[in-house]
């Protein structure tokens, strides 16, 4: 793997951590859904501004990482 991807995967790892402390696990199916559609969700709204934060597009799609691997760790 290189550098980059090992940084990528160690900021998702991070994110993981934070939101299970924060929130403790995914119950459902369902809820593991709403999880990663409100991240998505966040994500278009910051695909859809004009002018693009990379730092902030990025941030989302480490939200959207660590919630997906959340669902796969609690429920699948």
């Amino acid at each position: 793997m290189s550098i980059d991807i090992i940084s990528i995967l160690c900021e998702v790892e991070a994110e993981f951590g934070r939101a299970t402390k924060l929130h403790g696990p995914i119950v459902t199916p369902h809820e593991a859904y709403g999880i990663i559609l409100e991240e998505l969700d966040e994500f278009w709204d910051e695909v859809k501004k004009k002018k693009h934060d990379l730092r902030e597009l990025r941030k989302e799609l480490v939200q959207v990482a660590a919630m997906a691997i959340r669902a796969i760790h609690d429920i699948a």
